[in-house]
């Protein structure tokens, strides 16, 4: 208990000032983490340190405005409105930059931040007889030494903004994510940007006389982003980046007491250690997590190698040594591979070997397809005989099925490949009861025609006609369907893809025969 004692409540009880500390840099927390959730969203991290750093002409130019019209020396106010007039004209440059050339928005925001920067030094150098501002101050700050009317104009602006995400909390939300869908509905993404931007430039102005550049900036972005690591939803989002911000202010005045540093630098480095440990333990997000993810995942041409392998193997089952010589993988990778695709249901493991079941003999076959159409198309556009194999053995593992009926389409549906050996045909599609081009039927097939497009021989087929596939003629350019009433088609591919039938079930047609 003495120890506890010692290193939470001793630190509070020497004095009040730490408490006003902690109650300062909470309120610029809490608005600042509010603003940075949208900032981090739309990826504009690079905007509030922009606006911290041009503020210093506005300073230097509210302190000369003052110090030459009324005599006063270091006006706050008229610092405070100078600088949040630069950084509002740091925002409008910026945008119009980016808006009138080809130059994107984070070297526009190089560009006038620095611009702007360099304009304020240059004043405070040329009028250093006049002001006597402490740039040290406002780099690091001092959030022990805030007094009442600091923390009271921080109290206002972080009560404002609150307002201002509670009142337009929907169309912050929309313009984040979706801009485009946000004009559809009637919200003005550049409006609410220049509002975005207003916020930011308050929080950053008013924050940066208590807590200096480098913390405001860490308060903008650090609690942001680390939420944003462990939450799917803005509501969420917004919360916890706030609770992250406080957490880290009240953690790193603590560590200033305890350790005898800047308050300023233990807030910012007890932030960024606070993100290093949500990036690596988030449960979804982290780095641990997802490399826990990745170890899990079992390589997808590995095991589509192995279905491949048991295709080909003519035994009833296949030995693991069998695998092992035909697939390429570590004995550690080949080994969870297989014991997934047990899980996965396509294989069944015997004391023989291992068996494809129906789900991947299905799976097999699909791949045995893809791999013979790439071939034949590889061989159409020239590739030399003794690489078709090892080419379309790379592109089988693409996995689009989309790709490969395109293929067939463009090839004309071949029924054998290079080699000689049959493509199966498009069981994927040719379902009982579903309506596909009469060119995808093999010899055998049947189905009745559900329309007829373009200009084909009307006068000898008719909606409501069973046709039945043939064999193919002049290698295989030519497709021939028979009619119930003996009569027998001879179409090209075109004329073929013009006849939409509905497929039958072989079934019920090998009853009928």
């Amino acid at each position: 208990m003495n120890f506890l004692y010692d290193v939470f409540v001793e630190p509070l009880a020497s004095g009040g000032y730490l408490f006003r500390a902690m109650f300062a840099g909470s309120l610029v927390a809490i608005a600042s983490s509010m603003i940075g959730c949208f900032i981090v969203l739309r990826r504009m991290a690079f905007l509030g340190d922009a606006i911290s750093h041009s503020m210093l002409a506005g300073v230097v130019g509210g302190y000369l405005l003052m110090k030459l019209i009324a005599g006063e020396e270091a006006h706050f106010g008229a610092m405070i409105i100078g600088a949040l007039l630069a950084g509002f004209v740091t925002v409008l440059l910026i945008g119009f930059v980016s808006r009138a050339s080809r130059i994107k928005d984070d070297t526009a925001i190089g560009i006038m931040y620095t611009g702007i920067f360099a304009f304020g030094g240059a004043m405070a150098s040329v009028f250093s007889s006049e002001i006597h501002v402490d740039l040290m101050h406002m780099v690091m700050g001092d959030v022990l030494v805030v007094d009442a009317e600091r923390l009271w104009m921080m109290g206002a602006v972080t009560a404002i903004i609150l307002f201002v995400v509670i009142l337009f909390y929907r169309q912050l939300q929309l313009t984040s994510f979706d801009p485009i869908m946000a004009a559809s509905v009637g919200v003005s993404a550049p409006l609410v940007g220049y509002l975005l931007t207003a916020c930011t430039s308050l929080v950053v102005v008013s924050a940066v006389s208590i807590v200096g550049i480098i913390q405001v900036v860490g308060l903008l972005i650090t609690p942001a982003a680390a939420a944003y690591l462990l939450c799917n939803r803005l509501s969420s989002m917004l919360v916890l980046s706030a609770a992250l911000g406080v957490s880290s202010v009240v953690l790193g005045v603590y560590a200033s007491a305890w350790l005898n540093i800047g308050a300023g630098s233990s807030i910012v480095m007890a932030g960024t250690l606070q993100f290093m440990v949500i990036l690596i333990l988030a449960p979804h997000n982290g780095l641990l997590a997802g490399t826990l993810r990745r170890w899990n995942q079992v390589p997808q041409h590995v095991v589509e190698d192995v279905l491949g392998c048991l295709r080909r193997d003519e035994t009833h089952a296949t030995r693991l040594e069998t695998i092992r010589a035909h697939v390429q993988a570590t004995p550690a990778t080949l080994r969870r591979v297989l014991q997934r695709m047990v899980a996965m249901s396509l294989l069944d493991q015997t004391p023989q070997g291992f068996i494809l079941t129906e789900f991947g003999n299905h799976e097999a076959r699909r791949l045995m397809r893809a791999h013979r159409i790439w071939e034949t198309y590889l061989q159409r556009v020239g590739m030399p005989e003794d690489s078709l194999h090892d080419r379309a053995h790379l592109l089988e593992h693409l996995n689009d099925e989309a790709t490969v009926d395109y293929l067939d389409d463009r090839l004309g549906h071949p029924t054998r490949d290079p080699h000689g050996q049959e493509i199966p045909e498009d069981f994927i599609d040719l379902i009982p009861g579903a309506e596909v081009k009469a060119s995808l039927l093999r010899d055998g097939r049947r189905g009745v025609i559900t329309a007829i497009a373009g200009s084909h021989k009307h006068d000898q087929v008719a909606i409501g006609d069973v046709i039945i596939a043939g064999p193919r003629e002049m290698e295989d350019t030519i497709w021939t369907f028979r009619l119930p009433s003996g009569v027998e088609l001879h179409l090209d591919h075109d004329s073929a893809d013009q006849l939409t039938v509905r497929l039958a079930d072989p079934n019920s047609e090998r009853q009928e025969n």
